[in-house]
């Protein structure tokens, strides 16, 4: 076995045993930025014990048997969330045989739950962790996104994963229900945005029908249904308003119809992409479904997106909008959600809200906002100590804390690296030991 396996085993073994070894530590001399109620703490403590954060403020008794960081100064920050992603779900762009995050029949389409899929052991795990993510939304293929589309319009059910590598990574199962209302659903459902929309309706209004016709359907007793039994068990909770349905839709006209739709059959809606969203920005606002947008997704690269622009995050946020933050959809760029933030601010998005929208925010939309995203008691400690402003691309994650244990700040990907621009050429290679 390698040098380097080894060294990523050993760092694994030390993340699985994180609930049943989290020690106590102190991260002392930080400038907190809690993104809770307590706001920012110039100069104070953050105190973890047994995963969670114990007490975070400007005064804080440190146990005698803490180990303490230094943050000589430093931000530290709440773990960031990379919002709809593959992340832990695929591993190879393109490959198709790595890849979790899609059904390749269309049998399961809502009822494809992504997080039987997810591979805790990732090598994407790492690369993650050094960009400062603890926790993630994988999402089941919205669009675009590799070969196993289907005659689907479902994509099937979300998750919310922690970096850990540990077996209970799965934070939250379920978490949402994604569907694609875009153009890469209208080429294979009907040909027609109106063709998407008409049997997004009558999906949800048949799960309705079945969920108040059980017995009848067990007896046959009904008319016949374009969707599977297991299908419509997945889209119940949906329908009954208690799981949200993540919409993929991109243009103003389409934003406005899902959102009609929305409040006609009380869904609990979250909207994905909305590049065009900008232009109806006080409308979202007022319906009170969040968004999330990529800051970046300013190019007219679809008949969707003609009136994409960079100041959409901000603009949206200025009109009261929940706004959530993500990067590239493949799990390799998971990292660079706080590049994202940072560009928003960039074009008129405040900063304390673009982090927000990586923290704090995702967590409560997507209903873990009781475990992670600010820094408070009770908390899980998914904390980030950064070596400048988290969202400048040339700050680096110093320490990274998930569930209370500190991860390793470095990747496979690093390891080489460092390994293969060491060589003393006086050595003879591994294999003629």
């Amino acid at each position: 076995m390698s040098r380097l396996t080894l060294l990523a085993a050993a760092s694994t073994l030390v993340l699985l045993a994180a609930g049943a070894h989290a020690e106590t530590v102190a991260i002392t001399n930080a400038r907190i930025e809690t993104m809770g109620p307590a706001g920012e703490i110039a100069s104070g403590t953050i105190l973890i014990r047994d995963g969670r954060i114990q007490a975070a403020g400007a005064s804080v008794a440190i146990p005698a048997d803490a180990r303490r960081v230094d943050a000589k100064g430093h931000i530290v920050t709440p773990g960031l969330v990379a919002s709809d992603t593959s992340l832990a779900a695929g591993e190879v762009e393109g490959e198709a045989s790595s890849d979790d995050f899609a059904g390749a029949t269309s049998d399961l389409s809502a009822s494809f739950d992504v997080s039987l899929g997810i591979n805790p052991a990732s090598m994407l795990i790492p690369v993650a962790r050094v960009g400062g993510v603890t926790r993630a939304l994988v999402t089941p293929e919205l669009s675009g996104h590799g070969d196993k589309k289907g005659e689907k319009l479902f994509a099937g059910q979300a998750a919310v994963v922690d970096m850990s590598g540990g077996t209970d990574s799965i934070t939250r199962r379920q978490v949402a229900m994604v569907v694609d209302m875009g153009s890469d659903a209208m080429s294979h459902l009907g040909g027609s945005h109106a063709s998407v929309l008409q049997l997004l309706q009558s999906n949800l209004e048949e799960a309705a029908s079945y969920a108040a016709n059980k017995n009848g359907f067990e007896r046959g007793a009904h008319r016949p249904y374009r969707q599977s039994k297991e299908d419509l068990e997945a889209l119940y909770p949906v329908v009954q308003g208690r799981m949200p349905l993540l919409v993929g839709v991109h243009r103003v006209a389409d934003i406005r119809r899902v959102l009609e739709l929305g409040k006609r059959l009380k869904l609990k809606l979250i909207l994905d992409g909305v590049e065009e969203g900008w232009m109806m920005a006080g409308e979202i606002a007022a319906s009170g479904v969040p968004v999330v947008v990529d800051p970046l997704a300013n190019l007219p690269q679809s008949f969707e997106t003609l009136n994409a622009r960079l100041e959409n995050a901000a603009i949206l946020q200025a009109a009261g909008a929940t706004v959530v933050i993500k990067g590239p959809y493949v799990g390799h760029y998971a990292r660079q959600v706080r590049y994202n933030a940072g560009n928003a601010v960039a074009h008129g998005m405040p900063w304390g809200a673009a982090l927000a929208a990586i923290t704090a925010t995702p967590a409560k939309v997507f209903g873990v906002g009781d475990r992670t995203g600010t820094i408070e008691a009770g908390r899980d400690a998914d904390l980030v100590v950064w070596s400048g402003d988290p969202l400048e691309i040339l700050s680096v994650a110093e320490h990274v804390f998930v569930r209370g244990v500190e991860a390793p700040v470095t990747s496979r990907a690093q390891d080489l690296a460092r390994r293969y621009s060491t060589l003393d050429p006086n050595q003879p290679p591994a294999y003629r030991d």
